[in-house]
């Protein structure tokens, strides 16, 4: 797919607002129709291989035989979404990727994660268009289970969310973070 800089998906990925007129939001939805069809599959997998060769199909990018991906897994799009080595993710995460998510090495996601890149517009009069911003998991990072995280965020590496937390602006590398929204609980010592 390409990602030209005046190409839908490539503007999607600088991030910013797509307004809904756009003459190529057809595209999008054509391209969710398609992912739609590629989730279903990926939800009946029945064993760990079969997923990770549906889950690379939707990406367009293959995941490697050390990640581990539960299912149900949902996306409304894939394309955009990058997942590293020895990466766990675990049951019923949502990740809605036009902004683009990138999940590095060695991440543990846990069930009913939502990575959320996508937003709209206070004003009603604009609301249907997208606000995008990306995603990006570092090494070694652990998200607890029901985690939220909103568009334009990093989470630090080593870093770890509190299960229920809402993340809404970046996490510091070697952190702990909990809370709605999250904040600072404090920082991990370096193991020696």
């Amino acid at each position: 797919m390409a990602e030209e800089s005046n190409d839908l998906f490539g503007k999607m990925l600088k991030g910013g607002t797509i307004d809904n007129s756009d003459p190529q939001m057809y595209r999008l939805w054509e391209a969710v129709a398609k992912t739609i069809e590629l989730s279903a599959a990926l939800n009946t997998s029945v064993n760990i291989d079969e997923i990770r060769e549906r889950l690379s199909e939707l990406t367009g990018k293959q995941i490697d035989l050390s990640t581990i991906v539960f299912i149900p897994f949902y996306t409304n799009f894939g394309k955009h979404i990058t997942i590293g080595k020895s990466v766990f993710i675990n049951h019923a995460c949502s990740f809605l990727d036009l902004g683009g998510i990138t999940i590095e090495d060695n991440v543990l996601i846990g069930p009913k994660v939502n990575l959320i890149t996508e937003n709209h517009p206070v004003n009603p009069a604009q609301r249907k268009s997208l606000v995008l911003g990306s995603i990006r998991i570092k090494k070694n990072a652990w998200l607890g289970a029901g985690v939220t995280v909103l568009p334009g965020v990093t989470i630090g590496e080593n870093a770890i969310v509190a299960a229920g937390a809402v993340v809404t602006k970046d996490v510091a590398d070697n952190s702990v973070v909990g809370g709605v929204p999250a904040k600072l609980i404090k920082s991990i010592e370096e193991a020696e």
